[in-house]
Protein backbone atom coordinates (compact mmCIF):
# COMPACT_ATOMS: atom_id res chain seq x y z
CA UNK A 1 0.00 0.00 0.00
CA UNK A 2 1.42 3.54 -1.08
CA UNK A 3 1.79 6.27 1.45
CA UNK A 4 -0.96 8.02 -0.70
CA UNK A 5 -3.49 5.26 -0.35
CA UNK A 6 -2.96 5.01 3.24
CA UNK A 7 -3.45 8.05 4.21
CA UNK A 8 -6.59 7.90 2.08
CA UNK A 9 -7.71 5.04 3.98
CA UNK A 10 -7.92 7.05 7.31
CA UNK A 11 -9.14 10.51 5.48
CA UNK A 12 -13.30 10.15 6.64
CA UNK A 13 -16.13 11.95 4.05
CA UNK A 14 -15.92 14.80 6.74
CA UNK A 15 -12.44 15.93 5.70
CA UNK A 16 -12.97 15.43 2.29
CA UNK A 17 -15.77 17.60 2.03
CA UNK A 18 -13.10 20.65 3.53
CA UNK A 19 -11.72 22.51 0.91
CA UNK A 20 -8.14 22.75 0.41
CA UNK A 21 -6.42 25.52 1.60
CA UNK A 22 -5.77 28.67 -1.07
CA UNK A 23 -3.25 29.50 1.33
CA UNK A 24 -1.55 26.14 0.76
CA UNK A 25 -1.94 26.74 -2.95
CA UNK A 26 -0.29 30.24 -3.08
CA UNK A 27 2.76 29.23 -0.71
CA UNK A 28 3.64 26.42 -3.02
CA UNK A 29 3.44 29.47 -5.96
CA UNK A 30 5.27 31.17 -3.59
CA UNK A 31 8.34 28.64 -3.28
CA UNK A 32 8.68 28.43 -6.65
CA UNK A 33 8.51 31.79 -7.22
CA UNK A 34 11.39 32.23 -4.53
CA UNK A 35 13.23 29.12 -6.38
CA UNK A 36 13.70 31.22 -9.62
CA UNK A 37 15.35 34.11 -7.69
CA UNK A 38 12.08 36.14 -7.03
CA UNK A 39 12.11 38.03 -4.22
CA UNK A 40 8.75 37.79 -2.66
CA UNK A 41 6.41 40.72 -1.91
CA UNK A 42 3.37 38.12 0.37
CA UNK A 43 0.04 40.15 0.32
CA UNK A 44 -1.84 36.89 -0.01
CA UNK A 45 -2.63 36.57 3.80
CA UNK A 46 -4.45 38.90 6.17
CA UNK A 47 -1.70 39.02 9.20
CA UNK A 48 -0.90 42.13 10.82
CA UNK A 49 2.98 42.85 10.77
CA UNK A 50 2.51 45.05 13.19
CA UNK A 51 3.91 44.11 17.23
CA UNK A 52 0.85 43.88 19.54
CA UNK A 53 0.82 46.59 22.71
CA UNK A 54 3.66 46.76 24.73
CA UNK A 55 1.29 46.17 27.60
CA UNK A 56 0.27 43.20 26.41
CA UNK A 57 3.79 41.61 25.95
CA UNK A 58 4.65 43.08 29.51
CA UNK A 59 1.96 40.82 30.91
CA UNK A 60 2.66 37.92 29.01
CA UNK A 61 6.48 38.47 30.31
CA UNK A 62 5.59 38.34 33.72
CA UNK A 63 2.77 35.42 33.21
CA UNK A 64 5.65 33.15 32.03
CA UNK A 65 7.20 33.61 35.42
CA UNK A 66 4.20 32.76 37.55
CA UNK A 67 3.77 29.01 37.86
CA UNK A 68 -0.12 29.53 38.83
CA UNK A 69 -0.34 30.19 34.81
CA UNK A 70 1.03 26.92 34.09
CA UNK A 71 -2.05 25.07 35.06
CA UNK A 72 -5.15 23.61 32.66
CA UNK A 73 -7.12 26.84 32.41
CA UNK A 74 -10.33 26.33 33.29
CA UNK A 75 -13.95 28.37 33.12
CA UNK A 76 -12.88 30.14 36.25
CA UNK A 77 -9.63 30.88 35.31
CA UNK A 78 -10.90 32.88 32.43
CA UNK A 79 -12.70 35.27 34.60
CA UNK A 80 -10.46 38.41 34.16
CA UNK A 81 -10.71 38.29 30.47
CA UNK A 82 -14.56 37.65 30.34
CA UNK A 83 -14.25 40.80 32.49
CA UNK A 84 -12.17 42.57 30.12
CA UNK A 85 -14.00 41.63 26.91
CA UNK A 86 -17.75 43.34 28.86
CA UNK A 87 -16.20 46.47 29.92
CA UNK A 88 -14.49 46.71 26.14
CA UNK A 89 -17.87 45.69 24.68
CA UNK A 90 -19.76 49.03 27.14
CA UNK A 91 -16.91 51.05 26.29
CA UNK A 92 -17.15 50.55 22.47
CA UNK A 93 -20.92 49.97 21.91
CA UNK A 94 -22.43 50.60 25.03
CA UNK A 95 -23.42 47.58 25.93
CA UNK A 96 -24.43 45.89 29.34
CA UNK A 97 -23.32 41.92 28.85
CA UNK A 98 -23.20 39.17 31.58
CA UNK A 99 -19.42 38.18 31.61
CA UNK A 100 -20.45 35.06 33.55
CA UNK A 101 -22.95 33.95 30.55
CA UNK A 102 -22.94 36.20 27.74
CA UNK A 103 -18.86 35.87 27.09
CA UNK A 104 -16.91 33.14 26.44
CA UNK A 105 -13.21 33.07 25.33
CA UNK A 106 -11.75 31.33 22.56
CA UNK A 107 -8.80 30.25 21.14
CA UNK A 108 -9.18 32.42 18.22
CA UNK A 109 -12.46 33.42 16.56
CA UNK A 110 -11.71 30.86 13.56
CA UNK A 111 -11.74 28.23 16.25
CA UNK A 112 -14.83 29.74 18.15
CA UNK A 113 -16.68 29.85 14.81
CA UNK A 114 -16.12 25.97 13.73
CA UNK A 115 -16.97 25.14 17.61
CA UNK A 116 -20.24 26.92 17.62
CA UNK A 117 -21.61 25.64 14.38
CA UNK A 118 -21.17 22.43 16.17
CA UNK A 119 -22.69 23.17 19.34
CA UNK A 120 -25.92 24.96 17.40
CA UNK A 121 -26.56 23.11 14.42
CA UNK A 122 -27.11 19.58 13.58
CA UNK A 123 -25.60 17.51 10.37
CA UNK A 124 -28.11 18.76 7.71
CA UNK A 125 -28.99 22.33 8.77
CA UNK A 126 -28.99 24.84 6.27
CA UNK A 127 -26.24 27.70 6.68
CA UNK A 128 -26.71 30.79 5.10
CA UNK A 129 -23.13 32.02 4.06
CA UNK A 130 -22.06 34.87 1.91
CA UNK A 131 -20.27 34.28 -0.98
CA UNK A 132 -17.15 35.41 -0.99
CA UNK A 133 -16.66 34.90 2.02
CA UNK A 134 -13.16 33.75 4.37
CA UNK A 135 -12.46 30.49 3.41
CA UNK A 136 -12.22 28.65 6.10
CA UNK A 137 -16.00 29.49 6.67
CA UNK A 138 -17.06 26.58 3.74
CA UNK A 139 -14.27 24.27 5.90
CA UNK A 140 -16.35 24.73 9.24
CA UNK A 141 -19.65 24.16 7.43
CA UNK A 142 -18.16 20.94 6.15
CA UNK A 143 -16.88 19.92 9.68
CA UNK A 144 -20.34 20.43 10.72
CA UNK A 145 -22.10 18.25 8.56
CA UNK A 146 -24.26 21.38 7.13
CA UNK A 147 -25.81 22.73 4.05
CA UNK A 148 -24.90 26.02 2.80
CA UNK A 149 -27.36 28.73 0.87
CA UNK A 150 -25.02 31.17 -0.96
CA UNK A 151 -25.88 35.08 -0.30
CA UNK A 152 -24.41 36.57 -3.50
CA UNK A 153 -22.26 39.60 -2.50
CA UNK A 154 -22.28 41.59 -5.70
CA UNK A 155 -20.73 45.16 -6.54
CA UNK A 156 -23.88 46.36 -7.39
CA UNK A 157 -25.28 45.85 -4.13
CA UNK A 158 -22.13 47.46 -2.04
CA UNK A 159 -21.23 43.58 -1.20
CA UNK A 160 -24.18 43.08 1.00
CA UNK A 161 -26.60 40.29 1.26
CA UNK A 162 -30.39 40.40 -0.48
CA UNK A 163 -32.24 38.17 2.59
CA UNK A 164 -35.39 39.24 0.74
CA UNK A 165 -34.30 37.14 -2.19
CA UNK A 166 -33.96 33.69 0.26
CA UNK A 167 -37.13 31.71 -0.52
CA UNK A 168 -39.54 31.24 2.45
CA UNK A 169 -39.03 27.71 1.84
CA UNK A 170 -35.53 27.66 3.35
CA UNK A 171 -35.65 27.26 6.77
CA UNK A 172 -32.13 28.34 7.59
CA UNK A 173 -31.04 27.47 11.38
CA UNK A 174 -27.78 30.24 11.27
CA UNK A 175 -27.25 32.99 8.92
CA UNK A 176 -23.24 33.78 9.13
CA UNK A 177 -22.40 37.80 8.40
CA UNK A 178 -19.07 39.44 8.52
CA UNK A 179 -18.65 43.37 8.04
CA UNK A 180 -15.73 44.63 7.72
CA UNK A 181 -15.65 42.05 5.46
CA UNK A 182 -13.52 40.05 3.98
CA UNK A 183 -12.43 39.54 1.56
CA UNK A 184 -14.06 42.71 -0.18
CA UNK A 185 -13.86 45.16 2.72
CA UNK A 186 -17.21 46.44 1.82
CA UNK A 187 -18.68 47.83 5.75
CA UNK A 188 -22.26 48.59 6.51
CA UNK A 189 -24.80 51.32 6.26
CA UNK A 190 -26.60 52.41 9.38
CA UNK A 191 -29.78 50.29 10.74
CA UNK A 192 -28.28 47.52 8.69
CA UNK A 193 -27.96 44.96 11.67
CA UNK A 194 -31.56 45.86 12.83
CA UNK A 195 -33.00 45.25 9.59
CA UNK A 196 -31.23 41.51 9.90
CA UNK A 197 -32.06 40.59 13.16
CA UNK A 198 -35.76 41.83 12.65
CA UNK A 199 -35.65 39.37 9.60
CA UNK A 200 -33.54 36.51 11.74
CA UNK A 201 -36.64 36.92 14.53
CA UNK A 202 -39.12 36.61 12.18
CA UNK A 203 -36.90 33.23 10.24
CA UNK A 204 -35.77 31.61 13.51
CA UNK A 205 -32.35 32.01 12.60
CA UNK A 206 -29.87 32.41 14.40
CA UNK A 207 -27.37 35.34 13.29
CA UNK A 208 -23.36 34.80 14.17
CA UNK A 209 -21.42 38.22 13.19
CA UNK A 210 -17.71 37.52 12.97
CA UNK A 211 -16.33 41.04 13.73
CA UNK A 212 -12.64 40.79 13.61
CA UNK A 213 -12.21 43.99 11.90
CA UNK A 214 -14.19 46.49 14.64
CA UNK A 215 -11.49 48.43 15.50
CA UNK A 216 -9.52 48.35 12.01
CA UNK A 217 -11.45 51.58 10.74
CA UNK A 218 -10.36 54.77 8.54
CA UNK A 219 -11.69 58.20 7.90
CA UNK A 220 -13.93 58.51 11.03
CA UNK A 221 -16.07 55.36 10.54
CA UNK A 222 -17.23 53.01 13.31
CA UNK A 223 -18.03 49.69 12.84
CA UNK A 224 -21.01 48.59 14.42
CA UNK A 225 -22.08 45.56 16.78
CA UNK A 226 -24.79 43.18 16.05
CA UNK A 227 -24.97 43.01 19.68
CA UNK A 228 -26.71 46.65 19.76
CA UNK A 229 -30.23 45.50 19.90
CA UNK A 230 -29.25 42.92 22.58
CA UNK A 231 -28.49 39.21 23.02
CA UNK A 232 -31.09 37.02 21.91
CA UNK A 233 -30.28 35.45 18.80
CA UNK A 234 -27.24 36.68 17.98
CA UNK A 235 -23.51 35.69 18.47
CA UNK A 236 -20.68 38.06 17.48
CA UNK A 237 -16.77 36.52 17.79
CA UNK A 238 -14.27 39.36 18.31
CA UNK A 239 -10.64 38.69 18.20
CA UNK A 240 -6.96 40.31 19.35
CA UNK A 241 -5.19 39.56 16.27
CA UNK A 242 -6.07 42.05 13.66
CA UNK A 243 -6.68 45.45 15.94
CA UNK A 244 -4.08 43.95 18.33
CA UNK A 245 -2.29 42.61 16.05
CA UNK A 246 -1.87 39.00 18.63
CA UNK A 247 -2.62 36.79 15.43
CA UNK A 248 -0.19 34.11 16.58
CA UNK A 249 -1.30 34.18 20.46
CA UNK A 250 -4.62 32.25 19.10
CA UNK A 251 -7.24 34.54 21.27
CA UNK A 252 -10.51 36.09 21.10
CA UNK A 253 -14.03 36.27 22.72
CA UNK A 254 -17.53 35.10 21.58
CA UNK A 255 -20.55 37.50 23.02
CA UNK A 256 -24.09 37.29 23.00
CA UNK A 257 -26.83 34.57 23.66
CA UNK A 258 -26.50 32.76 26.68
CA UNK A 259 -27.90 29.53 25.32
CA UNK A 260 -25.76 29.71 22.01
CA UNK A 261 -22.59 30.20 24.35
CA UNK A 262 -23.55 27.73 26.72
CA UNK A 263 -23.77 25.20 23.57
CA UNK A 264 -20.36 26.19 22.20
CA UNK A 265 -18.89 25.88 25.95
CA UNK A 266 -20.09 22.16 26.09
CA UNK A 267 -18.25 21.74 22.56
CA UNK A 268 -15.56 23.26 23.79
CA UNK A 269 -15.24 21.40 26.91
CA UNK A 270 -15.06 18.05 24.82
CA UNK A 271 -12.08 19.00 22.89
CA UNK A 272 -9.92 21.84 24.32
CA UNK A 273 -9.38 23.97 27.21
CA UNK A 274 -9.30 27.68 27.35
CA UNK A 275 -5.94 29.87 26.14
CA UNK A 276 -2.99 29.89 28.42
CA UNK A 277 -3.41 32.41 31.39
CA UNK A 278 -0.49 33.92 29.95
CA UNK A 279 -2.31 34.99 27.07
CA UNK A 280 -5.36 35.48 28.95
CA UNK A 281 -3.65 38.45 30.64
CA UNK A 282 -2.11 39.56 27.37
CA UNK A 283 -5.45 40.07 25.61
CA UNK A 284 -6.77 41.78 28.93
CA UNK A 285 -3.82 44.46 28.83
CA UNK A 286 -4.52 44.99 24.82
CA UNK A 287 -8.20 44.89 25.53
CA UNK A 288 -7.38 48.02 28.40
CA UNK A 289 -5.25 49.85 25.27
CA UNK A 290 -6.31 51.85 22.87
CA UNK A 291 -6.71 49.92 18.35
CA UNK A 292 -3.16 51.11 17.27
CA UNK A 293 -1.73 50.89 13.70
CA UNK A 294 -5.07 52.69 11.87
CA UNK A 295 -2.81 55.55 10.22
CA UNK A 296 -0.33 52.61 8.78
CA UNK A 297 -3.20 50.41 7.28
CA UNK A 298 -4.92 53.66 5.95
CA UNK A 299 -1.10 54.85 4.78
CA UNK A 300 -1.08 51.60 2.98
CA UNK A 301 -4.57 52.11 1.36
CA UNK A 302 -4.08 55.33 0.11
CA UNK A 303 -0.64 54.15 -1.66
CA UNK A 304 -1.81 51.11 -3.44
CA UNK A 305 -5.36 52.12 -4.48
CA UNK A 306 -3.64 54.68 -6.85
CA UNK A 307 -1.47 52.15 -8.30
CA UNK A 308 -4.06 49.55 -8.79
CA UNK A 309 -5.65 52.68 -10.69
CA UNK A 310 -2.67 53.93 -12.86
CA UNK A 311 -2.69 50.23 -13.99
CA UNK A 312 -6.29 50.44 -15.16
CA UNK A 313 -7.52 48.22 -12.00
CA UNK A 314 -11.33 48.81 -10.47
CA UNK A 315 -10.59 49.13 -6.61
CA UNK A 316 -12.70 50.79 -4.02
CA UNK A 317 -11.26 53.19 -1.32
CA UNK A 318 -11.88 50.79 1.96
CA UNK A 319 -13.13 52.33 4.73
CA UNK A 320 -12.04 49.28 7.06
CA UNK A 321 -10.49 46.37 7.48
CA UNK A 322 -6.39 45.59 6.04
CA UNK A 323 -7.75 44.59 2.08
CA UNK A 324 -7.70 45.95 -1.34
CA UNK A 325 -10.55 43.89 -3.22
CA UNK A 326 -9.03 44.58 -7.10
CA UNK A 327 -10.69 43.56 -10.03
CA UNK A 328 -8.00 43.48 -13.52
CA UNK A 329 -10.04 44.17 -16.89
CA UNK A 330 -10.84 41.38 -18.09
CA UNK A 331 -9.57 38.89 -15.76
CA UNK A 332 -11.77 35.30 -15.58
CA UNK A 333 -8.74 33.29 -13.87
CA UNK A 334 -8.31 34.74 -10.75
CA UNK A 335 -6.40 31.50 -9.43
CA UNK A 336 -3.92 30.76 -12.29
CA UNK A 337 -3.53 34.49 -12.28
CA UNK A 338 -2.30 34.52 -9.09
CA UNK A 339 0.04 31.42 -9.34
CA UNK A 340 1.63 33.12 -12.35
CA UNK A 341 1.85 36.78 -10.62
CA UNK A 342 3.75 34.87 -7.93
CA UNK A 343 5.87 32.63 -10.51
CA UNK A 344 6.63 35.58 -12.92
CA UNK A 345 7.37 38.38 -10.33
CA UNK A 346 7.16 37.17 -6.94
CA UNK A 347 3.90 38.82 -6.24
CA UNK A 348 1.75 36.47 -3.60
CA UNK A 349 -1.77 37.78 -3.63
CA UNK A 350 -5.16 36.03 -2.75
CA UNK A 351 -6.99 34.56 -5.74
CA UNK A 352 -11.03 36.01 -5.57
CA UNK A 353 -12.24 32.42 -7.05
CA UNK A 354 -11.07 31.13 -3.46
CA UNK A 355 -13.29 32.93 -1.40
CA UNK A 356 -16.38 31.54 -3.73
CA UNK A 357 -17.71 31.86 -6.47
CA UNK A 358 -18.80 36.15 -6.65
CA UNK A 359 -15.08 35.98 -6.32
CA UNK A 360 -14.36 34.92 -9.55
CA UNK A 361 -12.32 37.99 -11.50
CA UNK A 362 -11.07 39.95 -8.32
CA UNK A 363 -7.81 39.46 -6.18
CA UNK A 364 -7.41 40.69 -2.79
CA UNK A 365 -4.46 42.56 -1.78
CA UNK A 366 -3.43 42.56 2.29
CA UNK A 367 -2.41 45.59 3.25
CA UNK A 368 0.56 43.93 5.10
CA UNK A 369 3.36 45.57 3.71
CA UNK A 370 4.78 49.43 3.83
CA UNK A 371 3.85 51.77 1.34
CA UNK A 372 6.54 51.90 -0.90
CA UNK A 373 6.73 47.90 -1.28
CA UNK A 374 2.66 47.77 -1.98
CA UNK A 375 3.85 50.22 -4.91
CA UNK A 376 6.49 48.27 -6.04
CA UNK A 377 4.23 45.15 -5.90
CA UNK A 378 1.67 47.15 -8.07
CA UNK A 379 4.87 47.75 -10.36
CA UNK A 380 5.30 44.37 -11.10
CA UNK A 381 1.79 42.75 -11.70
CA UNK A 382 1.80 45.66 -14.72
CA UNK A 383 3.64 42.62 -16.81
CA UNK A 384 1.70 39.87 -15.75
CA UNK A 385 -1.14 39.35 -19.03
CA UNK A 386 -4.93 38.90 -17.56
CA UNK A 387 -4.92 35.97 -19.51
Amino acid sequence: MTVSASRARWTSERARKVPESVFALMDAAKMRGRASGRSIIDLSIGSSDLAPPDAALEALRQATFDPHTYQYPLFSHTAPLRRAAAAYLARRYGLSLDADTEILPLIGAQEGLAHLLLGVTDPGDTLLLPDPCYPPYYGAAAVAGLRTWPLPLTAERGFLPDLDAVPQSVSARVLLLNYPNNPTSATVPDGFFERVRAWCAERGTLLIHDHPYAELTFGGYRAPSALAGGTAGVVELHSLSKTHHMGGFRVGFAAGDPDALSALARVKGAVDFHPYLGIQAAAVAALGTPASGLEVFQARRDALVPALHALGWAAEWPQASMYVWARPPGLTGSVSYAVRAAEQTGVALAPGRAFGEQGEGYLRFALVQPPEVLREAAARLAGVAVS
